[in-house]
């Protein structure tokens, strides 16, 4: 469909602006070859359209005529785009730009981009390339039209919308809308002339909204469209109008109107396949016709060439035409031995195929057992875990057995660090598997570096290190970017510079190096320490899944997973790990990502950002009743015990079934919602209990990976997530978070908080 609304755009279009008179004449014979070519092309007498526009470029060249030279070859170009000679129609174009250019005039340098543009970006290959030849036919239209040539405004008009429905197509809605927008408010100018073009950027309007779930924007798009086509009988709009219509219906759940518009859509489908089929036997007849021309101009120019040759030498004719004939047996017998060649390496080619297709399709099963296989691991040891760490935090908190609580420490931290094993595991499968991919959100990088400083002062404290942090003033605290992605490069690397370091110092440095051409702010991280340093010829192994360095003078423990994390983070970002590091003197690790800046409120609150605790000491929140619902009892006894600690009402539930009946008995002021469980799971309770309240918070409580289930989640109507296991601090701040402040009561206990391992997952 695209392609034959580059040819309306093509039709409706008028020529090139002229710079000058003199280079048409209404009554000069050139201008009459120009429209009877024109008269033919209409009419689809390509041969006759062919022969004219080679007597064009004939005479114009005679006659050094710039304007009329450049049309003969853009009309040869229109002539094979006509029957989808799209070879021959790029040569035409290209040679068309090349005599655009020499000439020197910006209109027919303008039309001959905006020509190309057609071509390249019908294609899935080479689409930013006609996006690009669009462009610089913009950029030229805009300035003949600042000389006072009004006229070429319409060009700019199919320009942008051309490039528009390209990024359309290619799934990129965002860079397509302001294209589609500057294309509407060009045509709302003169509304008249340009109707056509008005009727397909509503309609690629009304797909863009639909795509970014702005059902009343769409329907108001494409109805006013509907209803213009119906009035006029215009299939081509028509059918895509009706297209969308329906799909738009469909989704928002109005079936019968979907019916309507898919009914009346076949409609125009039905009249514009019989006229394309009555088009494409047009076609093909004037393309056999063109063809046989072609043939017949080719077999001309050699009669003539031999006629020559028999005139001024009979004999020497003879020769060549008996050495003619030879060579030509020869290549019919090369042709031959080369078509059985040919013949038999398809069938191998075919052979080999099947095997790739099958070796393809058996990898991807095994791929996707794997991830099965990793997903429900994760599962099964995250909900154990969380009972091991919920206990020994419970544990730690009970001065009746403190004299265990060196046991009780060394426990946590095992767990610990079994659940940092599992997570490195399972976030390198994830990158291999290709599925991670950068997330764009706002965030504050201060609020960033802060969390991260937090989760590191026990460690900081034991091994008796110090950190220093340096944020370039000039760096904007507001970012758009990958807050959780960056987080996970920026623990790895400091944890590494804490762990093998004692007694010594790192430093933090960010820095902005650079603004860039689309205004981000190229950020430079860099991550000193004075530790042990890495030998020279480690400096690429380290990179290597469970590679570590080994120093007898230290002890520590390790996955040897953490760099090749940070080092395929860093390859979605297309950025790259510097690393400068001499044994004894330390260790240097930058890298360079580009984030994009935005102003945020003073008052905004990070979603990483924990609530302030004064003096370290727990609140607690009185008369503020909470159902646990889990189907593990473990799990239930260590989330109650948790919250009874701090004086919050408990009650529990064992599925999602039992869970929607006490809602709808029982008046709750949050909700902890397991999501794995038999019966009806937490995604399903919950959208049963959003049926008659909305107001109540409810928190999922899983051992899934957040990307793995967080729209879902979403979907489903819950309010946050926690990740089990999960910190006992992170666990309270979110349920505050959650909890309207009307119906709490605030009061502190003297009881201190315990220390957190920076390994323990936040939420």
């Amino acid at each position: 469909m695209k392609f034959k609304q580059f040819l309306v755009l093509l039709a409706l279009c008028s020529s090139p602006l002229l710079t000058s008179q003199e280079d048409i004449q209404p009554k000069d014979s050139l201008y009459m070859i120009e429209r009877s070519i024109h008269d033919h092309i209409d009419n689809i007498k390509y041969k006759d359209a062919l022969e004219l526009s080679a007597k064009l470029i004939s005479k114009a060249s005679e006659k050094k005529n710039d304007y009329y030279t450049y049309m003969g070859h853009e009309l040869v170009g229109t002539i094979y785009l006509s029957i989808k000679d799209t070879f021959q129609a790029r040569i035409s174009y290209e040679k068309a730009l090349e005599l655009a250019k020499e000439s020197k005039k910006d209109s027919l340098l303008s039309w001959a981009y905006f020509n190309l543009g057609n071509i390249e970006s019908d294609g899935k290959v080479n689409y930013q390339k006609g996006i690009d030849y669009y462009k610089k036919s913009i950029k030229i239209n805009e300035k003949i039209i600042q000389e006072g040539h009004d006229t070429m405004s319409y060009n700019n008009i199919a320009a942008n919308l051309n490039i528009g429905w390209t990024y359309l197509d290619e799934g990129q809605e965002e860079r397509a809308l302001p294209y589609l927008l500057k294309a509407k408010k060009s045509a709302n100018k003169d509304s008249i002339q340009n109707k056509y073009a008005l009727l397909s950027i509503k309609t690629l309007l009304g797909r863009y909204y639909i795509k970014n779930k702005e059902y009343l924007k769409a329907e108001n798009e494409l109805t006013t469209v509907s209803k213009i086509v119906l009035e006029e009988d215009l299939p081509i709009e028509g059918s895509e109008a009706f297209k969308y219509l329906s799909t738009l219906y469909e989704i928002t759940g109005n079936h019968e109107k979907a019916f309507a518009s898919l009914k009346q859509q076949k409609e125009y489908d039905d009249k514009l396949y019989e006229a394309e089929k009555l088009g494409e036997i047009q076609t093909a007849g004037a393309k056999f016709n063109l063809e046989e021309y072609e043939r017949s101009l080719e077999i001309a120019k050699k009669e003539q060439e031999y006629t020559k040759q028999l005139v001024s030498n009979s004999r020497r004719t003879a020769i060549v035409f008996v050495i003619a004939t030879i060579i030509l047996f020869i290549t019919l017998l090369i042709i031959y031995r080369m078509w059985e060649n040919r013949k038999n390496l398809v069938k191998r080619l075919r052979e080999k195929n099947h095997q790739l297709i099958q070796a393809k399709e058996d990898a991807e099963h095994l791929s996707y057992l794997k991830t099965q296989f990793f997903s429900t691991v994760s599962h099964e040891l995250r909900t154990p875990l969380y009972g091991v760490i919920g206990i020994a935090s419970i544990l730690l908190e009970d001065k009746n057995i403190k004299s265990h609580n060196d046991d009780l420490q060394s426990l946590k931290f095992s767990a610990d660090y079994l659940l940092s094993l599992i997570n490195d595991v399972l976030l390198i499968n994830k990158m291999e598997a290709s599925g991670i991919r950068l997330e764009y959100t706002p965030f504050k990088i201060s609020s960033l570096i802060n969390n991260i400083i937090r989760s590191f002062e026990f460690s900081l404290e034991q091994n008796n290190n110090k950190l220093h942090l340096d944020i370039d003033e000039t760096l904007s605290n507001g970012l758009i970017g990958d807050s959780v992605r960056l987080s996970q490069i920026l623990m790895n690397l400091i944890g590494n510079a804490i762990k093998f370091n004692e007694n010594g110092n790192i430093w933090l440095s960010i820095q902005k190096a650079t603004i860039t051409d689309e205004g981000k702010h190229r950020t430079k991280f860099v991550i000193k320490d004075d530790g042990i340093g890495i030998p020279k010829e480690k400096h690429a192994s380290i990179f290597e899944e469970f590679s570590q360095v080994e120093n007898s003078h230290y002890n520590y423990q390790g996955t040897g997973l953490g760099l090749p994390i940070v080092k395929k983070l860093l390859d979605l970002y297309g950025s790259k790990i510097n690393l400068e590091s001499e044994v004894g003197k330390g260790t240097t690790v930058t890298f360079t990502i580009d984030l994009e800046p935005i102003d945020l409120p003073e008052d905004t609150t990070d979603i990483n950002t924990a609530l302030t605790i004064e003096e370290n000491s727990i609140y607690t929140i009185q008369n503020v009743h909470i159902l646990v619902v889990d189907d593990n009892r473990i799990n239930q006894k260590i989330t109650q015990k948790i919250l009874e600690n701090r004086n919050f009402k408990c009650s529990l539930a064992n599925d999602g079934a039992e869970a929607v009946a006490l809602v709808k008995t029982t008046t709750y002021d949050l909700i902890l919602m397991d999501i794995h469980m038999p019966n009806i799971d937490g995604i399903e309770a919950t959208k049963h209990i959003r049926t008659f309240n909305n107001h109540i918070p409810i928190i999922a409580l899983t051992a899934v990976e957040m990307g793995e289930i967080i729209q879902e989640i979403q979907e489903a109507g819950m309010n946050d997530i926690i990740l089990k296991p999960y910190d006992v601090s992170q666990f309270i701040t979110t349920i505050l978070r959650n909890l309207d402040p009307r119906s709490t009561r605030f009061s502190k206990s003297k009881k201190r908080l315990s220390s957190t391992n920076p390994n323990t997952l936040a939420v």
